[in-house]
């Protein structure tokens, strides 16, 4: 069907499984990351709170889901890497570029991700060793921070971690990992909560989260729930493809899928039960944009008691997800090195990493390092994020409803689903979903505008 070099590395391929309980775990580990800790609380902030939560549940549910549940098919049924996912599966080569497009994303996302990620390790330690807490200019600090040589350190140790365990393979590396730091980050997480909660003032923020208004509403948040609904199931860049050719037949995806669902929906309410208390309580606009995780939260938790101890805590959990999402970005154009030339897991992971880590210095640079590094008033960092988030996403996703929904003859055995079941997953493939992820594309890429 190709001409891939690592046809024969299919027999490697097929020794690597998930249990059951391990691609729940990986899976989760996918999709809670610094997505829904640090982006979710403040387009949430930007959007009205409540209304725009209970919109975000909903997109996740009837979009999210399905789109969800067709990748996984997908690469369960294709048995290969992302690349070679809808070929594999019964579609045409043409079907191959789309495979190709949905390696290409993660890498890329990888390339600034590590960056953020690295922020966050290092926010870890001077957290618990009170250095975070000595200062008075937090957006100072910051700002002096990002500028300079340190943060190419800290991505380095990010990457290094990430390889470190994708190195170990499927079972033994990313199930593993997951298993072991998921149940810490829920442990974690409610701890925060618990904490956040209880501060003077709480109250005004968990109303802000959980007692809706829609009047707030308008179209302009409908497509931002819809997109972030998207990005925080890790769709359309072919993880759950990568991940779903590592699912033992016996496993009910649809279960899976739900599964995937909840633990991110659970964690994104978490999140916000800690953030929008936490910012109310010390009077912090809960709409700041990305500076409220590195700037705002730091000064709330400086005023806290035992501030130093629950702020290591909260940026151990955002390195733990940073992290986690890390490994399942990696994994994908490791899967497809494998494949295409026939690469051992050891040497691919070592290769892809050094070019993803070189490929992350000009972005860190642009932060302030080299200014020079922008481009029509953007940083060469934000243009990656933008292009690989707002525009190679949805249009990964979208080409997956597509297939799915029009091209696709094994849909229905793959999927496992009963017969209803499955005439309104493939609706909604056909009908639904294609629209409203072309409409964020048309949006998040800057065509529409309200």
């Amino acid at each position: 069907m190709n001409q891939f070099k690592g046809e024969k590395n299919l027999l490697t391929e097929k020794k690597e499984r998930f249990s059951s309980a391990g691609f729940i775990f990986a899976a989760i580990g996918s999709s809670v990351g610094l997505g829904n800790m640090w982006k979710f609380p403040y387009i949430t902030g930007e959007n009205g709170g409540a209304a725009f939560f209970l919109l975000f549940i909903v997109c996740l549910v009837l979009i999210g889901l399905p789109v969800l549940l067709a990748e996984l098919a997908i690469g369960r049924s294709g048995r290969g890497s992302a690349a070679t996912a809808f070929v594999r599966a019964g579609g045409g080569k043409n079907w191959m570029a789309v495979g190709f497009l949905q390696v290409l994303a993660p890498f890329l996302i990888l390339s600034f991700y590590i960056i953020v990620a690295g922020w966050t390790l290092n926010y870890a330690m001077i957290a618990f060793n009170g250095q975070l807490f000595s200062s008075s200019n937090y957006a100072g600090e910051f700002s002096s921070f990002i500028s300079g040589p340190m943060p190419i350190v800290w991505q380095g140790i990010a990457i290094l971690i990430t390889a470190g365990v994708v190195i170990l393979g499927v079972s033994g590396g990313i199930e593993k990992f997951n298993k072991v730091l998921i149940p810490g980050l829920v442990v974690l997480l409610i701890v925060l909560m618990i904490r956040a909660v209880t501060l003077p003032g709480a109250n005004e923020g968990v109303a802000f989260f959980l007692k809706p208004d829609f009047s707030v509403l308008t179209a302009e948040s409908a497509l931002v729930a819809l997109g972030h609904a998207f990005f925080s199931l890790s769709l359309g860049m072919g993880i759950l493809l990568t991940y779903g050719s590592y699912v033992d037949k016996k496993q009910s995806l649809g279960t899976a899928a739900l599964a995937v669902g909840a633990g991110d929906l659970l964690y994104a309410f978490i999140a916000g039960l800690i953030i929008f208390p936490t910012t109310f309580s010390f009077g912090i606009a809960p709409d700041q944009g990305p500076s409220l995780i590195f700037i705002a939260l730091p000064a709330a938790f400086s005023a806290m008691p035992f501030g130093a101890f629950f702020g290591g805590l909260f940026f151990i959990l955002l390195a733990i997800a940073a992290l986690t999402s890390a490994v399942s970005l990696l994994e994908v154009p490791v899967s497809f090195a494998m494949e295409r030339w026939n690469w051992s897991r050891k040497r691919s992971v070592w290769i892809l990493s050094l070019v993803c880590f070189l490929l992350s210095i000009p972005s860190a640079m642009s932060l302030g390092m080299v200014p020079e590094l922008s481009f029509g008033g953007k940083a060469l960092f934000d243009w990656v994020d933008f292009v690989t988030s707002n525009i190679m996403l949805p249009l990964g996703g979208l080409l997956v409803t597509i297939f799915a929904g029009y091209f696709w003859k094994g849909a229905a055995e793959a999927a496992g689903l009963k017969a209803g079941w499955f005439r309104v997953w493939l609706f909604m493939l056909r009908y639904v979903a294609p629209i409203l992820v072309f409409l964020v594309l048309l949006h998040t890429s800057g065509i529409i505008k309200f």
